[in-house]
């Protein structure tokens, strides 16, 4: 295989548009590249996250993980060849079976859960408030262009997973979850 990437700058870009791998331009802050950018971020998250799961108990979580960042390599493939179709169904269905075998080992929800209880739950939950941002972005090009149905549905269900990571990295850590506390009423 070649190199596929040669020269870092190209001077294409100076004048606010970037190539898609078709070939075609489009402008830095089109929905399609704000979309790859979300996915990129997203994936940028899930590494430092990936790169904090050193422990041996939570290896069940790296292995669930490290292939989600392949994938969203493949949502950010698909967004950069208009009409390329990578993720598919079978990728939805992985995700949702994770997410039934984790949510099966964390105690039912009785209280909204607060980012943080250590760095790597924070980290898990950021990087599900920025898989949040990245399906937005991803429906605004929806409203636009077509797009694969089912990497929508992949970012969705991400999300969720996330969530349930973050509550099985604090059950794995034997941490306590922090758990919202409303503001008191005021005394009348």
């Amino acid at each position: 295989m070649g190199y596929r990437l040669s020269k870092l700058y190209t001077r294409t870009g100076d004048a606010g548009t970037t190539g898609l791998a078709d070939g075609s331009r489009v402008p830095k802050d089109s929905p399609r590249i704000e979309a790859m950018g979300d996915v990129d971020e997203l994936n940028s998250c899930l590494g430092v996250l990936l790169a904090g799961l050193v422990s041996d108990a939570l290896q069940p979580v790296k292995m669930v993980l490290a292939p989600v960042q392949h994938r969203l390599f493949d949502v950010g493939g698909e967004l950069a060849i208009p009409g390329a179709t990578i993720i598919d169904s079978t990728d939805v269905a992985e995700l949702e079976e994770q997410i039934d075998q984790f949510n099966a080992q964390v105690p039912p929800l009785k209280e909204f859960i607060l980012p943080g209880g250590s760095p790597l739950i924070a980290q898990a939950h950021l990087a599900r408030s920025v898989c949040r941002r990245a399906e937005r972005r991803y429906l605004t090009l929806a409203d636009q262009q077509p797009v694969n149905p089912q990497a929508q549905a992949y970012l969705n269900r991400l999300s969720d997973l996330l969530f349930v990571v973050a509550r099985s990295i604090a059950r794995l850590e034997n941490m306590a979850e922090v758990l919202w506390q409303p503001k008191p009423k005021p005394v009348e």
